[in-house]
């Protein structure tokens, strides 16, 4: 590891374990006593940390904070690992929505791909390693979807027409963007509607005009989104007040076993090598889909509305061939 990459790691084990003996510092820096006296020479009187040593504790620390001058490391530094890790993500995220965070992210980048080079890599080699299948992802309009993310980003309110597919109806909406979740190979967008005056989760490939407002956006917490939308099932909302109970055959049970279908999800494996699945939902459609997938090698136990609504669904089905 070269110099700077030293002074990072310094830094980073100080403050996460607190203190450390010198013998400690240098198995972990793997650097003789002499590059470690000159490291941490230079950290303090370039740089000003803070560190001390505590011949109490038998080894060096941080000193109280907020005394003395400001203690800084030099520009933003990242190690081979770390920023293969970060083109990747941009990568995957470019892949998804390319206009997304390009714009707030270009000049790092640069500084990326000069760390890149000096390993000897080539920097778009990333980008022909990656590759997203995005099947099913719904058409939409990127425009939309731009303002949509700015708005987000930026905390400005945003006025929209709106078109309901289950209901085949259109609607004007004044929206406080919260946050954009991409699920299933489709973008969402959770929102404050000023119509409804509650919270609610828009397909951004259903909006058919956004015009960006002057007004800030109203702030929801994490929690209250959390509260509102983490607990459903799947992309829909609302508190789930249900638990389906499921019996996989013992050959899907070999993938359902690893899958999860909703944090709160309770499974196990019966005797018989079958798997059982316990899932809450408030809203079945999407619970339904998810089980009809599996065809016959799955059974609804519980409840009785949500087993008789799959057999009806499957005689229905039936009925076409």
């Amino acid at each position: 590891m070269n110099r700077t990459e030293r002074f990072y790691r310094i830094d980073q084990l100080l403050a996460a374990r607190g203190i450390l003996s010198r013998e400690a510092l240098l198995e972990e820096l793997q650097v003789s006593w002499a590059t470690l006296k000159r490291d941490l020479a230079y950290l303090k009187d370039r740089f000003n940390a803070p560190i001390v040593f505590d011949r109490d504790a038998g080894g060096y620390r941080f000193a109280t904070p907020n005394i003395g001058p400001k203690y800084e490391l030099p520009g933003l530094w990242f190690s081979g690992d770390e920023t293969h890790a970060l083109l990747t993500m941009h990568q995957l995220l470019t892949e998804l929505e390319p206009g997304l965070l390009a714009p707030h992210i270009a000049p790092l980048l640069s500084r990326l791909e000069a760390i890149v080079c000096k390993d000897g890599h080539a920097f778009d080699e990333i980008a022909s390693r990656i590759r997203l299948a995005r099947i099913g992802m719904r058409r939409k309009n990127p425009a939309y979807f731009a303002a949509v993310s700015r708005a987000t980003l930026a905390r400005r309110r945003i006025h929209v027409r709106h078109y309901s597919r289950s209901e085949d109806t259109h609607s004007e909406r004044e929206l406080s963007p919260q946050r954009l979740t991409f699920y299933r190979n489709n973008w969402y967008l959770e929102a404050w509607c000023h119509v409804r005056d509650d919270l609610r989760r828009f397909s951004v490939d259903a909006l058919e005009a956004v015009d960006l407002l002057d007004t800030t956006a109203k702030a929801v917490a994490a929690e209250q989104l959390d509260a509102v939308f983490g607990g459903s099932y799947g992309i829909y909302g609302g508190m789930p007040d249900k638990h389906a109970v499921l019996r996989f055959s013992i050959a899907a049970s070999r993938w359902v076993a690893d899958e999860e279908w909703h944090p709160m999800q309770v499974g196990r494996l019966a005797p018989d090598g079958r798997y059982v699945l316990e899932v809450p939902y408030a809203e079945p459609t999407e619970l339904m889909m998810d089980i009809l997938r599996h065809g016959h090698h799955v059974e609804v136990l519980e409840p009785v509305e949500l087993r008789t609504a799959v057999a009806e669904t499957i005689r229905m089905a039936a009925d076409n061939y």
